[in-house]
C-alpha cells in the first residue's frame, strides 16, 4: 500500500508542523491520547497530529477513516467556525468522518466523549477487517 494515501495529498511543511504540535499538546489532547494510544479503543490505532490534505488532524484512525478534533475556546469564534466548516468539508470529500469535541468536554466528561467515539466506531462501515 502507498503510505502517501493516508496523508491525502499533504506535502512539505505540514509534516514539520505536525511534529511540533505533537510536542506541544494541550491538556485535553494529552488526556484523550492516554485513552486512544496503543490501540486501547476497540483495538483501533489512532495517530496524533496527523497530516490530511494539508491540514493537521488532532487524532486520526486510517482504518476507520475517522478524524477526532479537540476544539479549544477560540473555535467558537465565527471566523474559526468558517475555517472548521471548510476543513470538515475537505475531509468529508475524502470520505472521512470528523468528530469534534470541546476541550471542556474532554477534561470534564472524558467517559462520555469516549462513549461517543465508541458509538461512532460501532456504526462505522470501515471497521470490518
Amino acid at each position: 500500500m502507498d503510505k502517501r494515501h493516508m496523508f491525502y495529498g499533504s506535502t512539505g511543511g505540514v509534516f514539520e508542523n505536525a511534529r511540533l504540535l505533537r510536542n506541544n499538546e494541550t491538556p485535553a489532547e494529552k488526556l484523550l491520547w492516554t485513552r486512544l494510544n496503543k490501540n486501547q479503543l476497540n483495538g483501533f490505532r489512532f495517530k496524533r497530529q496527523h497530516p490530511i490534505a494539508g491540514y493537521i488532524a488532532d487524532f486520526y484512525c486510517h482504518k476507520l477513516k475517522l478524524v477526532i478534533e479537540v476544539d479549544e475556546p477560540y473555535h467558537n469564534q465565527m471566523e474559526q467556525k468558517l475555517k472548521d466548516d471548510n476543513r470538515n468539508k475537505v475531509m468529508s470529500e475524502f470520505g472521512l468522518k470528523v468528530l469534534r469535541f470541546s476541550e471542556a468536554d474532554i477534561l470534564n466528561s472524558l467517559e462520555k466523549v469516549l462513549n461517543e467515539i465508541k458509538s461512532c466506531i460501532n456504526s462505522n462501515p470501515f471497521k470490518l477487517p
